[in-house]
């Protein structure tokens, strides 16, 4: 399955890096948005539009991360009560990519289902039971609270530990599933050293105002 979305995102690819010399009225043709990279993979499972939104929440579009980390707690609802596929918001669906990222985006998956194809396998399936559903739905909630926040650079953490989610669900990886939780861990600890530095700061102008 990787294998073959691997083969057909370097195709999109190389397509897309094709067409970039053409006549800048076809520009629109070049740039994608998220429900054409949803029917690029032809699968509207809730590991899938995870991993896609996450993958934009790092992507420099303007509000982007606020919505797509609403949409993000929208999954973890549907992930904790058990659903396996989700439908895309029009709102969503919409949110573009310019001409350069498209592009990115497109090698960038496609280096990801080759990475993944290559280490990923069935193991520790403990990680994956059905039984802890209920508790990914949980942290993918909290990784989507992060990323709603407006912290420098915060939202790459998070985002790469819900692509190592949706990864380690897809093949069934425990290992993919356990590095998810410490990239995590190391999202949320950055995100309390601002807020210390944070509380810290203001602290310090308090103390500065006149009395």
């Amino acid at each position: 399955m990787s294998e073959r979305l691997a083969h057909l995102l370097r195709r999109a690819a190389d397509a897309h890096a094709a067409s970039e010399g053409t006549a800048p009225a076809q520009a629109a043709h070049r740039r994608l948005n998220l429900a054409e990279l949803l029917q690029l993979h032809g699968d509207s499972s809730t590991a899938v539009v995870l991993m896609l939104m996450a993958l934009l929440t790092v992507v420099p579009i303007a509000g982007a991360g606020t919505v797509l980390s609403l949409g993000i707690l929208a999954i973890a609802w549907g992930w904790a009560r058990g659903r396996d596929a989700v439908a895309l918001p029009d709102r969503l669906g919409a949110l573009s990519l310019n001409e350069r990222w498209s592009g990115r985006c497109l090698r960038g998956l496609a280096w990801m289902y080759e990475q993944a194809n290559r280490w990923l396998r069935p193991r520790w399936s403990v990680w994956s039971h059905s039984a802890t559903r209920w508790g990914w739905g949980v942290w993918i909630a909290l990784m989507a609270a992060v990323i709603f926040l407006p912290l420098p650079l915060g939202n790459v953490l998070p985002s790469l530990s819900l692509m190592l989610l949706s990864l380690g669900w897809m093949f069934r990886d425990g290992i993919a599933l356990m590095a998810s939780a410490v990239t995590g861990c190391a999202a949320l600890a950055y995100t309390a050293s601002l807020a210390h530095l944070l509380v810290q700061l203001v602290d310090r102008a308090w103390t500065w105002l006149p009395g």
